[in-house]
């Protein structure tokens, strides 16, 4: 044997464990698939036509009854298949318990709470039937407790007065059952054996129940709670949802010595709408937008919001920055271009006017329902007025952008523009990058 073909030995012989494990997860997974495609099948039985929050809540109430038909099936095939007779009545409560629980969803037809308090009664009464047989010992009167954190997953905590009367109504038929039905007074004298045996089980499936129920509720809770974080994030600046999330009842408003805006107005688009269609402009502002978007997160720069069409951005606010005059430059001559691209890609006549202008200003949250961030001061008005009065395909600037850009930047003078508010202001075009100077060896 040659040393390559030891070394490939020693490589199969270490191996195989890996592949053994490997094994073994891709089998686990190919087990966990269908079943967690089975749960969210079960989950979503009947509950089609209620709001979001309300789905979210009947989806545990269905996992919750399906598991309880499931344990209560088991117990009722063990007992079966003990062959003493004198269990068939158990067998019938579980399995007359397992076809109740089993019409849950179907409630759902009827009323939100219909469903729930069907399987609080069943469970509830089924629990005293099986510990009047068995007596305290047999595991029934333990799985009151799973109603000491259910009902508040299955009615939610606003129904206060509901959840609290379930919650004291099992703690009652639990002393119930636990002083009223001693061993002694047990309907069946079963074996001891038997006995550890239903309470094992009754201690498992209530630790079970508990824990499937809260492992589930917080799963849907993170589930809404990650999907409203998208949102918001979608909404606000990823600086500014932190803080909010910190302190939800804080104003937020910062002040900037130094920020620049842009404002973006699609030439032409008003025009052409008309004879697009509704389906057809939404499609077409929709991949504009969107393409702004993107350069946006590319540049490093703040979308503040869409106006029809047109598109206001920011830089150096939630978070200030040296360079935000450079990097809005940078971002308005990739506008000009996407403009041009994409209407060259749709055949139709379409450009951009963009205005920028930099300065102090102020930014924060404004409304309380569809609240949003946006930016307000002289720059503001100035970029807007200079979008206004620029060129079809071009950019215009302010003075205090002339300053910060005029190293790196191809710019234009285009004179005095007069500005509303402010009076005649000279201007320049920004027209494109410089290319960086080269210093030759002496």
């Amino acid at each position: 044997m040659t040393i390559a073909d030891r070394d490939n030995q020693r490589r199969g012989q270490r191996g195989e464990p890996r592949s053994w494990l490997q094994g073994c997860v891709v089998l686990l997974k190919q087990i966990v698939r269908p079943v967690k495609a089975m749960f969210g099948a079960i989950a979503c039985i009947g509950i089609k036509d209620y709001p979001p929050d309300t789905q979210r809540r009947l989806k545990i109430v269905n996992v919750f009854s399906f598991l309880v038909v499931v344990t209560t099936f088991i117990y009722a095939i063990q007992l079966w298949m003990s062959g003493d007779e004198t269990m068939m009545p158990v067998v019938f409560i579980n399995l007359a318990l397992a076809v109740i629980l089993s019409f849950v969803p179907l409630m759902h037809r009827f009323n939100e709470m219909a469903g729930g308090l069907l399987l609080v009664v069943a469970e509830f009464s089924a629990l005293i039937g099986f510990t009047s047989y068995f007596g305290r010992l047999g595991g029934a009167p333990l799985q009151y407790v799973v109603a000491a954190a259910a009902p508040f997953v299955i009615f939610e905590a606003r129904r206060f007065w509901l959840v609290f009367v379930i919650v004291v109504s099992a703690l009652v038929l639990h002393l119930i059952a636990w002083f009223q039905f001693p061993m002694e007074a047990a309907r069946l004298h079963a074996d001891q054996k038997v006995i550890d045996s239903l309470y094992v089980q009754g201690a498992i499936t209530t630790f079970g129940l508990i824990a499937a129920c809260v492992y589930y509720a917080f799963g849907l809770v993170e589930t809404a709670k990650a999907e409203t974080e998208t949102v918001l994030r979608n909404i606000l600046p990823d600086a500014i949802v932190e803080r909010l999330k910190m302190a939800p009842g804080q104003t937020i408003a910062d002040g900037f010595t130094e920020a620049s805006v842009l404002f973006a107005d699609i030439s032409g688009f008003v025009r052409l709408a008309r004879g697009l269609g509704p389906e057809k402009t939404v499609a077409l502002l929709n991949r504009l937008v969107t393409a702004f978007d993107e350069l946006a997160q590319q540049h490093g720069v703040e979308k503040i919001k869409t106006i029809g069409d047109a598109y206001m951005v920011a830089s150096g606010v939630p978070v200030p920055r040296p360079d935000h005059a450079q990097a809005l430059a940078a971002m308005a001559l990739d506008l000009v271009a996407t403009v041009r691209t994409i209407a060259a890609d749709e055949n139709i006549d379409l450009n951009v006017r963009i205005g920028i202008a930099a300065g102090p200003m102020t930014a924060g949250i404004i409304g309380k329902n569809k609240f949003s961030y946006d930016v307000w001061g002289d720059p503001v008005n100035m970029a807007s007025r200079l979008e206004q009065s620029s060129e079809v395909g071009r950019i215009t600037i302010c003075p205090t952008c002339y300053a910060a850009l005029k190293e790196s930047f191809i710019l234009r003078p285009r004179g005095l523009i007069d500005i509303k508010g402010v009076g005649e202001q000279e201007a320049w075009f920004l027209d494109g990058r410089r290319e960086p100077s080269l210093t030759l060896p002496v």
